[in-house]
């Protein structure tokens, strides 16, 4: 099968349901005639009023100090140049979702049609009022220097160009850590930049401020080093300020003995024998994306004892400035800086540097594949999911603007700041993307048993070229081939399973399901018709250990591919009952659901091991489960059969399991609003523990609740996860879409990771 163009998918993530990627949301009540009284006109004018006497206080009564402007005028965006503010809007919008995701930062893009410098800086100031804070980005060089230069000077918020200091700051922190691993003084080492543009020239100044001797850092622009023989009138003022005296006009010379090399350039320009030239225990920072100057591959066979970066995510030490962006103004504008100065920037080179040096949280190493991930060559800077950036870096940001002298807030209550940043974003608001890392790092072979209906094949697609999973296709090869063909899909070296034509297969798998259900009432002959049902056949292929996890459900009901999995799989040895977990994505964290889609009307006993089962899944991804069992009445107000299995479930769990933080009956309200539970229930044990798993009294409840907050776009839905059974099997609800397929597919692949392991 050709290879086919994947680009209309990426056209269709940025034009279907509604164009772009962000949209504003009212913070506050807006379904009154009263509240848009108070919103509008007349009561809006009260804030007004006091932001004109006082004009600190719009930071009071406004967004601005939560509110970046992420501006460019698109004379340099990515690798495609000046392409225009237009076309760098989709960018723009997409930095907004990084500032969003990892520090709760809102964004308004601004792409202004400015290619005159001075324009622009006019431009820019006349924003002032409406921003906490002005991050630049994809504007060519010089014109970056000079824009940065000038609205730091004649502007009162923090404002920073990223492409110059983001990757400055975690390539900094890169270098403190590799250098001291090394056992290499700062002050004495040989650095070569090949590269001069705006990143180039702010990674080489901040080395600088950070000990690097200027006359031991050398820097190569197009072309070559830039030295004493260049004609210096037609290098930009920035390049001058790395003239040196030198001989050597080309990287293969003056990478000779060199302790460091910092590659901002293109792909293939860094040969392994130039690598072999460096001094002992070379750091070879590599960072041209999407190829870097010289492959991961290359480098470590050219020398054993190299430390290598780059801003790829599939090798170790990614570079990515996502690691210092979002906790950089984050810190600043929680303490009102007027701008961000060198201290702030160094503050979080040596806040992510000292960060990859403590204990790594299991999460991270869950996500990553890894055992034990420890402060080595190959963690020298910590992963960009890394939960604990935004209290590490933020504080140390706010607390140098504090010191230098330019926080006009200061931050008093540290402690309480830091569990302000946590609760910003949900302890856990990452789960599905730490879920992707862990499912790359060892990608299972995953059943997709409906492989010819379009939306799986989809799905099949995108989980092959994220290394999520090795999707196997069960289905009519003629279809699949003809549905791949018909939609440009990329799918060559998927492996497809056709049941009807596989009789080698049929036959083994028809046996293998008569031995198990004889006793039941099965024949061979009744065996070998249910191997023509694309679930048994999954089922079999599963139970035989040719797969490791299957997917099924987008075109059936549930309860025909729950059938299946029960008599092929079964359920867990060591549990009575198979219940159904949907996690909820939502802004306050990920919330567990159960059970949702199999038990319908459950037991006291039964709650307790949906309960236990729910979490012990929380705790398999190094989560601390906290529990709320709903019902309708409130610690015992009601004494009808539904209130009260639910306070004998809490009952036997307090009693057989006291260190689960457990507590009900209770109402939905109550469980997600903990100040209305302290308000009212002061003595309940979830007052300090907001719960993140919620046992409903039966499945109706559980199942409307789910599908109501997914309907209302209030959380997204990952599941339903099967728990209970004995392999990696789960079924998607009837209709699916896209994305719930592939992030099932994913966390199957992950459930079947985590099995190996115990």
């Amino acid at each position: 099968m050709p290879k086919k163009s994947k680009n209309q998918d990426i056209l269709d993530y940025h034009s279907k349901v509604r164009p772009g990627k962000i949209e504003v949301i009212p913070t506050k009540p807006s379904n009154s005639q009263r509240d848009l009284s108070i919103a509008y006109s007349p009561g809006v004018a009260e804030p007004c009023k006091e932001i004109h006497k006082n004009p600190q206080d719009v930071y009071k009564y406004t967004a601005k100090g939560n509110l970046v402007a992420v501006i460019s005028n698109g004379t340099a965006v990515l690798g495609l140049g000046d392409i225009g503010p237009e076309a760098s809007k989709p960018v723009m919008e997409g930095k907004g979702v990084l500032f969003k995701i990892f520090a709760d930062i809102d964004v308004f893009d601004l792409e202004l049609d400015c290619r005159d410098p001075d324009h622009f800086i006019e431009t820019v100031k006349a924003l002032e009022p409406t921003f906490g804070g002005i991050n630049l980005e994809d504007i060519k060089a010089p014109d970056a220097f000079y824009i940065e230069r000038r609205l730091k000077e004649e502007t009162n918020i923090p404002v920073m160009h990223d492409d110059q200091h983001g990757t400055a700051i975690i390539t900094g922190a890169a270098l403190i850590n590799a250098l001291e691993l090394v056992g290499k003084n700062i002050g004495a080492v040989k650095v070569v930049f090949n590269g001069a543009g705006a990143s180039a020239v702010s990674c080489a100044s901040l080395f600088i401020s950070l000990g690097v001797k200027a006359e031991n850092l050398f820097m190569l622009d197009s072309k070559g080093v830039i030295n004493t023989s260049r004609n210096a009138g037609k290098l930009t003022e920035e390049k001058k300020s790395f003239i040196r005296d030198t001989e050597a006009s080309e990287l293969k010379d003056i990478i000779k003995n060199a302790d460091v090399f910092v590659g901002l350039s293109t792909g293939g320009v860094l040969n392994k024998k130039m690598v072999q030239s460096m001094a002992a225990n070379p750091i070879v920072f590599a960072l041209a994306n999407p190829d870097p100057e010289i492959s991961y591959k290359d480098a470590v066979s050219a020398r054993e004892d190299i430390i290598m970066a780059t801003g790829r995510s599939d090798n170790p030490n990614q570079v990515n400035n996502v690691l210092g962006f979002p906790y950089i103004f984050r810190g600043a504008l929680d303490v009102r800086a007027r701008k961000i100065n060198e201290e702030m920037k160094l503050a979080a080179v040596k806040a992510i540097a000292n960060l990859a040096k403590e204990t790594v949280p299991e999460i991270v190493n869950l996500a990553y594949n890894q055992a034990n991930l420890s402060f080595g060559k190959d963690y020298i800077i910590p992963k960009p999911f890394d939960p604990r950036l935004i209290y590490k870096v933020a504080p140390a940001v706010a607390r140098a603007a504090m010191d230098s002298g330019v926080a006009r807030v200061p931050i008093e209550d540290w402690e309480a700041y830091r569990e302000e940043l946590i609760d910003r974003l949900g302890r856990d608001d990452k789960f599905i993307r730490l879920a992707q890392e862990k499912a790359q790092r060892n990608p299972q072979r995953v059943i997709l048993a409906e492989g010819d209906n379009l939306k799986v094949l989809k799905a099949a697609q995108i989980v092959m070229e994220e290394r999520l999973a090795i999707p196997i296709l069960l289905g009519n090869r003629k279809k699949i081939e003809s549905l791949v063909e018909e939609h440009n899909l990329e799918l060559d070296n998927v492996q497809i399973i056709d049941p009807f034509m596989d009789h080698e297969a049929a036959d083994r798998y028809a046996q293998v399901l008569y031995q198990k259900r004889m006793r039941k009432g099965i024949t061979l002959s009744d065996a070998s018709k249910k191997m023509r049902d694309r679930n048994y056949f999954g089922a079999v292929m599963l139970e035989m250990g040719e797969a490791d996890a299957f997917i099924s459900g987008s075109t059936k009901k549930y309860t025909e591919v729950l059938s299946p999995l029960f008599e092929v799989i079964g359920t867990d040895p060591n549990v009575s009952l198979v219940s159904g977990i949907y996690i909820m994505l939502s802004k306050r964290g990920p919330m567990f659901f159960a059970d949702t889609t199999i038990n319908e009307d459950p037991t006291a006993e039964q709650l307790v091991e949906i309960t236990l089962q729910v979490t012990n899944l929380i705790k398999r991804i190094n989560l601390k489960p906290k529990v709320a069992l709903l019902s309708y009445s409130n610690f015992g107000s009601s004494r009808k059969r539904e209130a009260s299995k639910m306070q004998k479930a809490v009952k036997i769990l307090r009693s057989e399991h006291p260190e689960l933080v457990v507590d009900g009956e209770m109402q939905a309200n109550f469980a997600l609003n903990n100040e209305l539970l302290k308000e009212t229930f002061p003595f309940s044990e979830l007052v300090k523990n907001r719960p993140n798993a919620f046992i409903f009294p039966n499945l109706a409840a559980g199942n409307i609740a789910y599908k109501m907050l997914q309907s209302f776009e209030s959380a997204e839905a990952l599941g339903p996860i099967l728990v209970g059974i004995n392999k990696p099997a789960h079924v998607l609800q009837m209709g699916s879409s896209l994305r719930e397929i592939v992030n099932m597919i994913t966390l199957a692949s992950v459930d079947a990771q985590t099995r190996k392991k115990t």
